[in-house]
């Protein structure tokens, strides 16, 4: 009989049904140079620098015609372009160190040649399940900073102006994504258990000393530091976890994901509307935390990850990825974004006081804004996988910024202009929340995800920082009007459309109708 090459290292999973013997031996060299196919499917795509291909070890002596793994590097020699594999040929090496040569781009010709992706079944959707739940309790205090500013600016911190008391929330969220430069690497390299699992016992722990809490420092603790940690322990993981189990259809799991939040948005605000007058402020807190605890406690039996960590994965985060200026840009347009969007989540409610409607009215208006984020995390999300994330990040922001000059500039003291506002800026704030992590999920692989998502929102952290006291002072400054305030944010989403655009013309070229 005679002899046979070594195996083909095709995937665990699919070895018995593709595998094929090698020829005897493998040319000494192969050429660098783009396969005449993928001139065509790249220029379609909107690539037009120059490629470069670097057959892998899986793709040597693979007969004519078969489909086979390499590496692409974009705008790049021969030289540049060897120096992004791992050096043996195998292409495996998708560190971040990669960015540091040459500033070039070495990224698989087709994500999907080299990981399997579900893209559905009951395991996969269990997982989304269980990203829904921590997403339930996570983001949904997100979604409520207006509820808790409304109620303790009147009660506990009456003797505090609005700019003090922002600090509280604008430090909750700055730590909600800034602790995610270590989170997003923590889980490449380890999975989410453990992440989960400690995300869930500091929720409940910051709840209950927030039900306690009635002088500035206490807020400022319980919540702004210890609520912050657990929220970016629960969140990061599970945006990272779906990413392994989706890919064609990512957008759409997303986005049936992230409407936990809109849904918790609007069930917590009715909720506590009615416990703190009838059981006061300890005990609604408790109820909440009761609540978030039990749903926690599930999805971390649910939400798990898949892929196996990249290899050299670290821990420590890697800011040369910034070199890839489609991800640099990018981070921009969603710090403008963020900056602008915790402005109305979480001033809506005191702006309405300030226009005369009821305190009632100023718990439903959420309700109400919240109402329309689901329907703008669900439907983009499908959208997205159709016509790309960038695209769908672009067209909301871009009507974010007619419904805050043409809407709640003008009409917002009208009851029929503030409620058309907060359905519009709930559809679309809604959209962009989901739909951020797709677009820069498409800047990099699945398994360095969770290093480049956390990375984005370290920097963003900072804009969610200083937006929501810069935009209480603006209200000092003007003497209580909401005016200033509407102009900045409406200025801040400007920047992010324009931004955004630019981040899709780096990546694909002036392209404008191309699917990115």
């Amino acid at each position: 009989m005679d002899e046979k090459g070594p195996p083909i290292p095709f995937p665990a999973d699919r070895r018995q049904e593709n595998a094929k013997p090698a020829p005897q031996s493998h040319p000494p060299h192969h050429p660098v140079a783009a396969a005449p196919d993928l001139d065509a499917d790249l220029a379609a795509a909107g690539i037009t620098a120059p490629i470069v291909v670097i057959p892998t070890a899986s793709s040597l002596g693979r007969p004519d015609g078969e489909k086979s793994p390499a590496l692409v590097v974009r705008d790049a020699d021969p030289v540049s372009a060897l120096s992004a594999s791992d050096g043996d040929g195998d292409g495996d090496d998708y560190s971040s160190s990669r960015f540091g040569r040459h500033a070039s781009e070495a990224v698989p010709l087709s994500e999907a040649d080299d990981n399997e992706y579900p893209e559905g079944g009951v395991r996969a959707w269990l997982v989304v399940f269980g990203c829904w739940l921590a997403l339930f309790a996570a983001l949904g205090l997100m979604n409520i900073l207006a509820t808790f500013q409304t109620y303790v600016s009147t009660n506990q911190l009456a003797d505090y102006d609005a700019g003090t008391i922002g600090w509280i929330f604008s430090l909750y969220t700055f730590i909600s994504f800034f602790l995610g430069i270590y989170v997003g690497p923590l889980f490449d390299k380890y999975g989410p258990r453990w992440l989960i699992l400690s995300g869930t016992g500091c929720l409940a722990v910051s709840l209950m000393l927030l039900s306690i809490s009635y002088e500035y420092w206490h807020f400022l603790l319980a919540f702004g530091i210890l609520s912050g940690l657990a929220s970016s322990l629960l969140f990061t993981p599970s945006f990272a976890a779906i990413g392994h189990f989706f890919h064609a259809r990512r957008g759409f799991a997303t986005g049936i994901a992230s409407t936990a939040g809109s849904v918790a948005g609007i069930i917590f605000p009715l909720m506590l509307q009615r416990l703190f007058t009838s059981v006061g402020w300890e005990w609604g807190i408790r109820i909440l935390a009761f609540l978030c605890f039990a749903v926690t406690v599930v999805a971390n039996f649910l939400i798990r990850s898949r892929l196996p960590p990249a290899q050299n994965a670290s821990v420590h985060p890697d800011v040369r990825i910034f070199k890839n200026k489609a991800f640099a840009l990018t981070t921009v347009a969603v710090f403008m974004l963020e900056f602008a969007l915790f402005i109305p989540l979480t001033y809506i409610s005191s702006y309405a006081l300030s226009k005369g409607f009821s305190h009632a009215f100023s718990f439903d208006i959420l309700t109400i804004l919240n109402t329309g984020s689901v329907f703008g995390r669900v439907l983009p999300g499908y959208w997205s996988d159709r016509i790309g994330p960038f695209n769908v990040n672009i067209i909301s922001a871009a009507v974010t910024v007619v419904a805050t000059f043409g809407v709640w500039l003008p009409l917002g003291h009208t009851k029929a202009g503030i409620i058309v506002f907060a359905l519009v800026f709930g559809f679309t704030s809604g959209c962009n929340i989901s739909m951020i992590p797709v677009a820069i999920g498409r800047l990099c692989r699945t398994q360095y995800y969770g290093r480049y998502y956390a990375t984005c929102y370290t920097v963003v952290s900072v804009a969610v920082l200083i937006g929501i006291p810069i935009a209480g002072k603006v209200v000092e400054s003007n003497r209580g009007e909401y005016w200033g305030l509407i102009v900045l944010t409406g200025v801040f989403y400007v920047g992010s459309v324009l931004t955004f655009l630019m981040a899709k013309v780096s990546a694909v070229g002036w392209k404008l109708w191309v699917v990115f």
